[in-house]
């Protein structure tokens, strides 16, 4: 009985530590909202593709927290933008962050 009860405790403390270890952070993010930015980087990178008056190879997209930056060169205003209306479209972007230069 001593035994399983330590085995027990074992687990809850291995649980716990799990637990506190994927715990978000001011300046860090969870596991689940890691995953959550990935998805919402390659949502936002293809709705870019497919908007034909950009040239999306040129634009960089990073996340964190649900928080979109743009950056890279486009050639135009109107091409700025449209870069920041398309990635505000995208479902999940809670704000977007425009750092595009005009080269």
């Amino acid at each position: 009985m001593k035994q399983i009860n330590r085995i027990f405790a074992f687990l809850a403390f291995v649980a716990l530590t799990a637990m506190v270890g994927c715990a978000s952070t001011p300046t860090q993010e969870s596991t689940g909202e890691y995953v959550d930015d990935t998805i919402i980087t390659t949502k936002v990178k293809a709705a870019l593709f497919n908007e034909p008056s950009l040239k999306s190879a040129e634009i960089n997209v990073e996340t964190f927290k649900a928080v979109v930056q743009l950056s890279g060169f486009v050639s135009s205003q109107a091409s700025v933008s449209k870069a920041v209306e398309v990635a505000r479209r995208v479902d999940g972007v809670k704000s977007v962050r425009n750092d595009i230069r005009l080269r």
